[in-house]
């Protein structure tokens, strides 16, 4: 099924309006690929009856599917590994001194996707604290906006390559044989995430601030004006002294955010 340019124009508009996601540097081919075959299925007779679909509907499932639809959802565990370094060597010792009266270590990943990441984080956090642990609160926040991912990410069962670069003791400790091909994350780790669908556009609803905030490879898709007033929410939600980590294909604009620059996608709130 064909999308005519002020189909496309329409859609574009919509998703960037609402959900932040730029198709300006997509080809039409592009959402013709990622949303044809599902017109097809449905009887839609053509991509404006499905737009109408879409925005109409008030359950908000369509939306969700048609985001499911033209996002990519790809990670696996200790993806760009040297944040994990640093997070262990610089960050959790720092927040272990600095919170040592309130014990409480707030962490957000943010486009969490499926899991991967805050279940990697949770496993760091709890070889960084040891016995320890118990001792503090150290349930984090990973939240997404595509349903899919969350629901693949609170079952927590993945491929066995995906744990490649897990170290051997972490895999005996945190994972358990779900089948020949898979392996499930223990309850004692998934216990200590907390998931939740949030869209990035939206105001920030928390009450307090993290000491942490990993939104890695999530702002490709933003224009620079979306990136920047996102990175502005992020500063704001950020505990002075807190960290920032985004993807190593993005980076920030120093002009317009007050976070300085620590290493490649490793920022600082001062």
């Amino acid at each position: 099924m064909n999308i005519t340019e002020q189909e496309f124009l329409k859609f574009s508009s919509y998703i960037r309006n609402n959900f932040g996601i730029s198709l300006s540097h997509k080809k039409i081919s592009f959402l013709t690929s990622r949303l044809g075959r599902l017109l097809e299925k449905s009887n839609f007779k053509s991509f404006s009856e499905y737009f109408n679909f879409v925005t109409e509907d008030a359950s908000g499932e369509a939306i969700i599917e048609m985001i499911n639809k033209i996002t990519t959802n790809y990670t696996y565990f200790y993806r760009e590994e040297k944040h994990f370094d640093f997070l262990k060597r610089e960050v959790l010792p720092y927040i272990k001194e600095r919170e040592r009266n309130t014990r409480d270590l707030r962490i957000w990943s943010a486009g969490c996707s499926s899991g991967e990441e805050p279940y990697a984080l949770q496993m760091i956090i709890r070889e960084f604290f040891g016995d320890q642990n118990r001792q503090w609160d150290t349930s984090l926040l990973a939240t997404d906006i595509s349903t899919k991912s969350l629901i693949k990410a609170q079952n927590a069962v993945y491929p066995k390559e995906s744990i490649e670069k897990i170290p051997d003791s972490w895999k005996k400790k945190y994972f358990e044989k779900y089948d020949d091909d898979h392996v499930a994350v223990t309850e004692d780790i998934k216990k200590d995430v907390l998931f939740k669908r949030f869209n990035l556009m939206n105001e920030f609803p928390f009450k307090r601030k993290f000491h942490v905030i990993f939104c890695r490879n999530v702002m490709i898709y933003f224009d620079n004006h979306t990136k920047n007033d996102l990175i502005n929410k992020f500063y704001k939600f950020t505990e002075p002294g807190g960290y920032l980590f985004i993807g190593h294909s993005e980076s920030i604009d120093r002009s317009s955010s007050q976070y300085k620059y620590l290493q490649p996608a490793i920022y600082r709130k001062e």
